[in-house]
Order: structure tokens, then C-alpha cells, then sequence
């Protein structure tokens, strides 16, 4: 058996350079048909399909607002941007876009839900299910029993877990929670439907919510005493250690001076 003696230089330097050649070729052949790509009108953005959420937005008038901001074919075109144009839109949480072959896009969009207004009274913020605040038209609003929620930037979600803590609890003696605010200091204070304020303290809602329940657990016991109802509470503090200040509606129990004294002789 004989030993394959090693190919020329020649030889070798021939396959090199058909190889490259051939690499060259395919290169070639490649970049046109990338172009034929770019330039056939056959990928042009033929049309824009919106589905999902589209309560407070009309998809035909999506369509005719973002379209003309959107540059490129059915390949160049920049599906990120896209997102970010729909997701400018009022209302519009989170948009899912699909490139559909040849010439079409599918965009699925995600809406907010409002669950509670932000901020003071008069202002446009609205917080959602996710506890993220966005801004959009309040006139918008279907529901008419929307909570005001308040506190300091990026504690949204915060608020409204407690929000979704207290409001349960309250509803058992048939009383509303209409505001929430946490204080830069952080400290609770509520509103409820009756116009009462209630101080609820400082704290997660592991600390809160015993608070609550302590005063939702007695309050009818304080209230009976005085001919009163739960709904007759104007204020309450529940900041102390061992129990809670109350004021009642027709309710005082401030001992007036004896009128009428007799002068002493």
C-alpha cells in the first residue's frame, strides 16, 4: 500500500481560489436577492391588523394614525418601534406585533384597566389592575365608582394593594372607601363613602389591616351605646397601640360647664 502523496502548491492554491470564488458567487447571489427583497413592491406594507382590546380606541383609526409613521417593507421594518408607537397610545398598555407573510402586520394590543383615579382631585392619572399609573382621558371612564388613590411617585402599587386589603374589611359594616392616601411620611389615611376620615397609621398591610379589623370588630359595640349607627362615624384614629379615637355624628362626650352657678356670698 502506497502513501497518498500531498497535492501541489499549485494545486492547492487552485482549490483556494475556487472556493473563494464560489464563496464570492453565493455572496452575490445572496445580496441580489436581498435587494430583489427590498425593492420588490410585492413586500410593501400592504395593511395593519389590530386585535384585542380596542374599548377605547377605534382599530380603523389606529391603523390610519400609525401607519404613516412606520418606515420600511414586510422585512426592514421595525417591529420594536412599532410597538412603541401603538403603546403610545392612550389607553393601549402593551402591543404584540407579528410580521404576516407577504405584506402584513398583526398587532394584538393589551388595554389598561382602570381600577382607581391618581394623584389630587381634577387630575388625569389613572392607576390600573397592575397598579401602573397612565395617563388618559377621565371622560373615557365607564365605571363612575372610581376610588381616588394618592401617595408619593412609584408607590402605586403599594397603595393599591392596600386599597385591596382595607376595602373588603370596611364593606362588612356597609361602608364605601372612596380615598386613599399614603403620606410622604407614610402614613395612611382613609375616606369613606359617609365623607368620615380614618387614620390608619403607619405600616405594610400586615400591620394595617389587624388595625382594621379591630375597629370593624368592635365599632357597632361603641355606636349601639349612642343610638348610633356604623354610617353615623365622622373620624376615627387608629394609631393607638390598644384601641382607636372616635367622633360620632350628634355625639359629644365633653362635659359643659354648670351653667347657672350660684355667686359666692
Amino acid at each position: 500500500m502506497t502513501d497518498t502523496l500531498p497535492a501541489p502548491f499549485d494545486v492547492k492554491l487552485m482549490n483556494i481560489a475556487a472556493s473563494a470564488v464560489f464563496m464570492l458567487f453565493g455572496g452575490l447571489v445572496l445580496a441580489a436577492g436581498v435587494w430583489w427583497a427590498l425593492r420588490n413592491p410585492v413586500f410593501a406594507l400592504a395593511g395593519i391588523s389590530v386585535t384585542g382590546d380596542v374599548t377605547h380606541n377605534n382599530a380603523v383609526t389606529l391603523r390610519a394614525n400609525v401607519a404613516p409613521r412606520l418606515r420600511g417593507n414586510f422585512f426592514t421594518v421595525d417591529l420594536a418601534q412599532t410597538r412603541a408607537v401603538f403603546e403610545a397610545v392612550p389607553w393601549v398598555r402593551r402591543a404584540v406585533v407579528h410580521r404576516v407573510f407577504p405584506n402584513r402586520l398583526m398587532v394584538v394590543l393589551q388595554e389598561h384597566q382602570a381600577v382607581a383615579y391618581w394623584g389630587e382631585e381634577g387630575e388625569s392619572r389613572l392607576v390600573n389592575s397592575f397598579g401602573e399609573v397612565f395617563d388618559a382621558n377621565t371622560g373615557d371612564v365607564e365605571q363612575d365608582d372610581l376610588p381616588r388613590l394618592a401617595g408619593p411617585e412609584g408607590q402605586a402599587p403599594a397603595v393599591l394593594a392596600m386599597y385591596q386589603a382595607v376595602k373588603p374589611l370596611l364593606a362588612t359594616l356597609d361602608l364605601g372607601l372612596e380615598e386613599l392616601t399614603l403620606s410622604g411620611r407614610g402614613g395612611w389615611q382613609a375616606v369613606l363613602d359617609t365623607g368620615a376620615t380614618m387614620e390608619l397609621g403607619r405600616g405594610t398591610p400586615q400591620d394595617v389591616v389587624p388595625r382594621v379589623e379591630r375597629f370593624v370588630r368592635t365599632l357597632t359595640q361603641v355606636t349601639s351605646k349612642y343610638g348610633r349607627r356604623a354610617d353615623a362615624v365622622e373620624s376615627a384614629d387608629l394609631r393607638h397601640g390598644d384601641g382607636y379615637a372616635l367622633r360620632l355624628r350628634g355625639v359629644t362626650t365633653l362635659v359643659k360647664d354648670e351653667q347657672g352657678k350660684q355667686e359666692q356670698k
